[in-house]
């Protein structure tokens, strides 16, 4: 008799780690990873040791959402330093990199004044010698750039310091990821596994396809003592089979965020992937990952934020995903990594780099990458895309969360690319200050009001308006706002009525109203049908 197989549960979250902390690109990315280590994950654990009842308070205050406060329930200061120092001892050499850059850059800052770079490399800090290269701009500032492709190579990217927890969710609720580590839980199995190791596929694919628990437990490895908590992961009831739209048009779904499904009967194409999980009970009407294809054709990424590349819903995807297509790059900036390196990396070999105003096509179909300004808090950031997705003559035009800081840009590309059908754009116009993300790469203090004003903020009402004026849209949709349940763990974002992104949008969605065109800002799920032209 054979032995019973099993599915996995559709609310088992395959949370990714690294060190402990829920892992995101910065993460992975060597260099950027070595800083947030020193400048956000031993600050943070250092001021929650020396008073976690502090951290306690700020949390209950939703003005502090965000902040660098762990939530952990009770005192567990104890376990908190114990992650700390094993970080300190495990990654001393990610701490002495950090700590090198900052030399690099004081260096540079104190040195180079505009003379003949090449005597300086005597001076770089051993531990980076020939990992960066020196240079200067067109007005004789200094910088430096990382061979980052050398980096993955090098010792400071260890893939044992990547893990997975395992677990059963049955709400919305967890606690912000950037400032609160993965404890040890009684119903959370914790297992040491790279991203990038097969059994990842192996477990998502128990969604639909059922495995004996000895076949899964044996490729994870999973410790006897655990067996049992491993089994509650798994029933022998199969979810609904997915039905592939087979229409004549184009279906649009939105899974909330900036997460949108373009369907036709032979393609499909899915952007910035951040589905909520399938399971339990939600005030909130939303498709999961039971409502994707079995085969995602293109998965489009606009840039290298947290809310926009989620490893916890790509990791389990990446047996169904044929091409993924991220923003070009190759500077090797420090506070710009390679999106293509980084998903390599971590096991997607399918991965595909476009540019601005370059095509990709096949069947009926072309992907073009489009200028995508502001939103990054001013630094020189170039990974980062628009997309135009043309369906025979339809044209749905993804903005993100770009901020139109000059409207003469979109003239010119409005000049390519003509009138869009379809434009969504991302409104979440107060954003965080340039430190809430960036802070960890930066060596040298910035004045608090230059932080505030250099804001990760998308378009308002005035600067989305300039684009419905330039594009003539036939409808408009205001996306990416974070306001779903399941994005406050990785956006900290809770908007009222009175908030002004909210206010921002509404107009904008009234004055199209009154220009005709569809409007509406989304919330939840979402589907559309559209005539191909």
């Amino acid at each position: 008799m054979s032995p019973e197989k099993y599915y996995l549960k559709p609310n088992v979250v395959i949370e990714p780690m690294v060190d402990r902390w829920y892992a995101w690109s910065h993460l992975i990315s060597p260099a950027t990873a070595a800083m947030n280590i020193v400048g956000r994950h031993l600050s943070i654990m250092e001021s929650y040791v020396m008073a976690p009842e502090i951290h306690a308070e700020a949390v209950l205050n939703p003005q502090m959402k965000g902040g660098p406060f762990m939530d952990l329930a009770g005192n567990r200061a104890e376990e908190v330093a114990a992650l700390k120092d094993s970080t300190l001892a495990k990654r001393h050499n990610m701490v002495r990199f950090a700590q090198a850059v900052k030399e690099l850059d004081d260096l540079l800052r104190n040195e180079a004044k505009g003379f003949a770079l090449e005597q300086l490399y005597k001076k770089v800090p051993d531990i980076l010698k020939g990992y960066v290269e020196l240079f200067y701009d067109r007005n004789n500032n200094p910088d430096f750039r990382f061979f980052e492709a050398l980096l993955y190579e090098s010792e400071f990217y260890d893939k044992s310091a990547q893990s997975i927890a395992l677990w059963v969710t049955d709400n919305d609720h967890r606690p912000f990821c950037l400032s609160t580590p993965r404890l040890e839980e009684k119903d959370v199995l914790l297992l040491d596994l790279p991203l990038a190791d097969p059994a990842i596929d192996e477990l998502a694919r128990m969604k639909k396809t059922p495995q004996t628990i000895e076949y899964i437990a044996d490729l994870l490895k999973i410790p006897a003592a655990k067996m049992d908590l491993f089994h509650s992961f798994f029933t022998t009831e199969a979810l609904p089979e997915y039905s592939r739209y087979q229409g004549d048009k184009i279906r649009m779904r939105y899974f909330g965020h900036a997460c949108i499904l373009i369907e036709t009967k032979d393609i499909s194409i899915l952007v910035d992937p951040l589905i909520s999980y399938y399971g339990y009970q939600s005030d909130v009407a939303h498709y999961s990952d039971i409502d994707l294809p079995d085969t995602i054709d293109y998965v489009l990424i606009t840039h290298n934020h947290q809310d926009h590349i989620l490893f916890e819903t790509l990791l389990p995807l990446r047996h169904r995903i044929k091409n993924i297509i991220v923003p070009r790059t190759s500077g090797g900036k420090l506070e710009d990594p390679s999106l293509k390196l980084m998903f390599n990396s971590i096991g997607f070999n399918n991965v595909t780099e476009i540019g601005e105003m370059e095509n990709i096509r096949f069947a009926d179909a072309t992907i073009t990458g489009l200028p995508f300004t502001g939103e990054h808090s001013d630094l020189n950031i170039a990974t980062k895309a628009c997309f135009k997705v043309q369906i025979d003559g339809f044209k749905l035009l993804f903005m993100a969360d770009s901020r139109v800081v000059e409207p003469a840009l979109y003239e010119h590309v409005s000049k390519i690319t003509g009138p869009i059908d379809v434009l969504f754009l991302g409104m979440e116009c107060d954003g965080a200050p340039l430190s809430w993300l960036y802070g960890p790469l930066l060596t040298k203090k910035i004045q608090r009001e230059q932080d505030g004003s250099r804001r990760l903020s998308g378009s308002d009402c005035a600067k989305g308006m300039s684009l419905v004026e330039i594009f003539k849209p036939k409808e408009l949709y205001v996306y990416a706002m974070g306001q779903e349940p399941w994005l406050e763990f990785i956006s900290s974002i809770k908007y009222t009525d009175e908030s002004n992104p909210i206010i921002q949008s509404q107009k904008l969605i009234d004055l199209c109203k009154e220009k005709d065109i569809i409007s509406e800002r989304l919330y939840g799920e979402k589907e559309l049908f559209y005539e191909k032209n």
